[in-house]
């Protein structure tokens, strides 16, 4: 009987640590899986601003359907999703104290020589008394960013910018620099 016992307790707990160990690969591939709907959702809505009608519309994409995009993603996946950036251009995309650090050594790791689009982090971190999965992955600046992000913006549209986000810092970049970082969060218990 104390045998039976024992083999039982060493089962689960084998089985719990099983489980736990697996926990974060499950929720690194689920959170790989919405930044890429949220990412590719952007992207294609931006894409299609541009067509139309060049960066003043992609400038209201940005404004008003990149919350709600990452809203809706937030809600299919289960997961919490933002974006954030050491020079934020909406100050609700300003990182947070565990984010700053890990946007810093993005950029020393993009200037050690690695890829900016390669970048991620993650970790499970208890807050609260809960746990908590956290994954950021760069955002590299591609070529369609840089009408509104880079160093040489078109008069109407730093006028259209200055309007909506007056505390912008969001300039100056180059194709290949960190932009910002996609952030993923889970509640785990």
């Amino acid at each position: 009987m104390k045998t039976t016992l024992l083999i039982c307790c060493l089962s689960a707990a084998l089985f719990t640590e099983c489980t736990t160990a697996s926990e974060p690969d499950d929720q690194t591939a689920a959170a790989q899986a919405a930044i890429a709907a949220f990412g590719g959702a952007l992207k294609a809505e931006l894409t299609s601003a541009m067509q139309a009608g060049g960066p003043l519309n992609a400038i209201e994409v940005c404004h008003s359907r990149a919350q709600a995009i990452a809203e809706a993603v937030s809600s299919d996946s289960g997961m919490q999703l933002a974006r954030v950036s050491l020079r934020n251009r909406n100050p609700a995309n300003a990182p947070n104290a565990w984010q700053t650090p890990v946007l810093q050594d993005f950029e020393n790791r993009l200037a050690a020589g690695e890829r900016a689009d390669a970048l991620t982090w993650q970790e499970v971190a208890e807050t609260g008394g809960q746990r908590e999965f956290r994954l950021m992955k760069a955002i590299p600046t591609a070529g369609l960013c840089l009408a509104c992000h880079g160093e040489a913006i078109a008069p109407p549209v730093a006028e259209k910018i200055a309007e909506l986000y007056p505390e912008d810092k969001a300039t100056g970049f180059r194709e290949g620099d960190i932009r910002g970082a996609f952030v993923v969060t889970k509640a785990l218990d």
